[in-house]
């Protein structure tokens, strides 16, 4: 296509570095067991190969090998690989501008230890890095957004069992914020207005008929009762994105705030407009 335009098209190739991180085995992506980019002599081949052709300008090099890491031990390691694959490249003849890390520096969940700051973060890239002339881009995603939203939800019913266990329904559910699910994440939650008393044992789950809707189990939260309103901290991050409509539960409103003032952003669909995209079949 950029032959046919009489241009060459920009890339970079995506390497592999074969390093462990991520904070869960779902979200690592560095390991050579991971679907994620090309070895080391493959990106050095598929470089060289890009460079020969009329259509193809290889620029640079990246990588990216996890989310909510909170060590940079394995950072350094990977940047220390890919800074040896920018030195080899460029021992061969080839030019490499850019250099992308990626992102996955880790967001101070409640519960988890605390990660390296973003100057941490920078410095290990200082020490590792010194010298090499190339433009760096990053990914920080999560750790911009995660703890910037909220996912807000009332409380339906206290239901208790015989022998003591008590559940927290809730009208919010896994279609609403997945990561419990899916990650076994820990999101904190916390009553809007706290009730007074000592504080009470709870699965907190959803009312979705599957056993994988739960949010957490044998949670310490202050008394909860039917009408409460619980906020889901640190859900800026994979919750509106990754929500469903899954047993016809409608999208949850998304409302922006900023100080006082607050917007609806995204509305609450109606029933008539979640039907609406599922046309018949012309033969029924």
């Amino acid at each position: 296509v950029a032959q046919s335009l009489g241009t060459r098209a920009v890339i970079a190739i995506r390497v592999n570095p074969d390093v462990s991180a991520g904070g869960h085995a779902k979200i690592s992506t560095g390991k050579a067991d991971n679907k994620f980019g090309v070895s080391f002599s493959e990106a050095e081949r598929l470089y060289a190969q890009a460079a020969n052709n009329a259509g193809l300008k290889p620029v640079g090099v990246t990588c990216h090998i996890g989310s909510q890491i909170t060590e940079l031990a394995p950072m350094a390691e990977a940047f220390a690989k890919m800074r040896g694959l920018v030195e080899r490249l460029r021992a061969e003849g080839l030019g490499v501008e850019r250099l992308d890390l990626g992102g996955g520096l880790g967001v101070p969940y409640f519960n988890q230890p605390t990660p390296p700051t973003p100057d941490d973060y920078a410095r290990m890239i200082a020490r590792t890095m010194g010298g090499l002339d190339v433009a760096y881009s990053f990914e920080p995603g999560r750790m911009i957004c995660a703890n910037a939203g909220v996912l807000l939800a009332r409380v339906l019913h206290i239901h208790e069992r015989p022998e003591g266990r008590k559940f927290a329904v809730l009208d919010a559910g896994m279609n609403d914020l997945i990561r419990p699910a899916m990650y076994d994440a820990y999101h904190d939650i916390r009553p809007v207005k706290p009730r007074a008393g000592e504080p009470v044992v709870y699965d907190v789950v959803g009312p979705i008929c599957e056993t994988g809707d739960t949010f957490t189990r044998d949670r310490a939260l202050p008394p909860l009762e039917a009408g409460d309103v619980v906020a889901f901290m640190s859900a800026g991050a994979y919750g509106a994105v990754m929500s469903s409509e899954y047993n016809s539960r409608l999208l949850v409103p998304e409302v922006l705030v900023k100080g006082g003032d607050w917007a609806i952003v995204r509305p609450r669909p109606t029933y008539e407009d979640m039907l609406a995209r599922e046309a018949p079949a012309p033969w029924l």
